[in-house]
């Protein structure tokens, strides 16, 4: 690897304009040491920096690009999009075309509403559920990550638990008073929280696969358990699937678990690599969203023609391909791979996977919620993210983070990342 004496350059320059040099806090590398690298374009499996170094990359934008890199149907259909205008602020056919997709891959979904972002859809999704039950209180989990928006930041995950924040200051004691914390997995916490506030709690907000604390699939019966809970006491279930949504399945956590939600949020995939969210769900309760109804949401941008071109040619990929049956084989071969070095050198590390979703945890106990992904060893993740670094491949610069397999990512690209985890891990240790 070239020294990235541009990268350093343009990070310095960068933290004179924008707080920490950049705009998002896991960017920065403070979870892992060093400074972060500037990339400047990626094709396929792999991206490449200012200084000319080239990574196979597991980031892949935090997940959002399962096609990998610039693909070339999504790019072909954005230099046509961009062509006839980048924005309009009125309807267009594109927005029809992608929820209706949306709306059949997933049919919990009756009717959904497009916005800019994941906080925007859970933000959204949490204002309409109160609106709907006539409820101000709303159950989370520790350690699972739902957008920065106030009360939904106690106990998050993802950067937050990297930078030890499990609050943010700024946020109104009247939110965070609204928001019961539980941990994942513990479905007798929940019921506790039913019993102790009956016919107050709006809403139970999860991901249905944890992926901002590392990855943490849910136990049997976990799932099935928020869903009888919230059916008997007239809440609703949201699941936030801006993660697992069209990256685990094309119908999403939900289809793989047979869990029915009320209200579910996506992002990141539907908008093939631009800003986008969406939420959506039960009919008679979307129906209460303006302008059909009194909760009001809107955005200029909701909807874009270009987020919408390119989401609708990443879910026509997903669709006609046998694109989670090659994601499956890959990344099971690399999670073997991993775990063969792990015990090769004697690495306290356990990998936790679902599908294209997997986190290397450096602790020898199981990992089953936020409280036990703490207590992983993250100095000797950070020596570990380097050593791959070092070695051309671009992991997720967090332990609290998933790392993604992209259809892009070939056996070549697994086999070679498996030999640069060797080194990385008996150099770690």
């Amino acid at each position: 690897m070239k020294e990235p004496k541009r990268s350093r350059q343009l990070f310095s320059e960068a933290q004179r304009y924008m707080p920490g040099g950049v705009n998002s806090p896991v960017r920065a590398f403070k979870a892992v040491g060093g400074d972060p690298l500037f990339m400047n374009r990626g094709k396929g499996s792999r991206i490449n920096d200012e200084d000319g170094n080239e990574f196979i990359d597991y980031v892949c934008s935090w997940g959002a690009l399962v096609l990998g890199h610039s693909h070339p149907q999504v790019v072909a259909a954005l230099k046509g999009a961009v062509e006839r205008g980048t924005s309009f602020g009125t309807p267009t056919e594109l927005e029809t075309v992608l929820a209706k997709m949306i709306c059949t891959a997933m049919p919990s979904m009756e009717m959904v509403r497009f916005v800019n972002s994941g906080t925007e859809a859970t933000m959204s999704a949490l204002r309409l559920a109160r609106a709907f039950t006539g409820r101000d209180k709303v159950v989370k989990f520790a350690g699972c990550y739902h957008g920065h928006s106030d009360g939904l930041l106690a106990r998050a995950g993802s950067g937050v638990a990297t930078l030890g924040m499990p609050d943010s200051p700024g946020v109104p004691r009247g939110f965070a008073r609204n928001t019961l914390v539980a941990p994942y997995n513990d479905i007798r916490s929940v019921e506790s929280a039913f019993e102790q506030y009956p016919k107050k709690i709006a809403a139970v907000i999860v991901e249905p696969v944890a992926a901002n604390m590392g990855v943490v699939p849910p136990l049997p019966g976990f799932l099935e358990g928020l869903r009888r809970l919230t059916r008997e006491s007239e809440a609703l279930l949201i699941f936030d699937e801006v993660i697992t949504g069209f990256r685990l399945a094309y119908g999403g956590a939900q289809s793989i678990y047979k869990v029915k939600p009320d209200l579910t949020c996506l992002g990141k995939i539907i908008g093939g690599g631009l800003p986008v969210g969406a939420y959506g769900g039960r009919g008679d309760v979307m129906e209460m969203v303006a302008p059909l109804g009194p909760v009001y949401q809107a955005g200029t941008l909701s909807g874009n023609p270009l987020a919408m071109t390119a989401g609708i040619e990443v879910l026509k990929a997903l669709s006609q391909r046998d694109v989670y049956r090659q994601l499956e084989d890959r990344a099971s071969v690399l999670e073997a791979g991993i775990a063969a070095s792990a015990a090769k050198v004697g690495a306290p590390a356990r990998v936790s996977r679902l599908g294209s979703l997997l986190t290397v945890f450096f602790t020898r106990e199981r990992v089953m919620d936020y409280e036990s992904a703490r207590r992983a060893d993250t100095a000797l993740f950070g020596r570990f993210f380097h050593g791959m670094l070092a070695g051309g491949i671009y992991w997720p610069p967090s332990q609290f983070e998933a790392a993604f397999i992209s259809a892009a990512h070939s056996n070549e690209d697994i086999q070679a990342t498996i030999g640069v985890i060797d080194k990385a891990l008996a150099s770690a240790r």
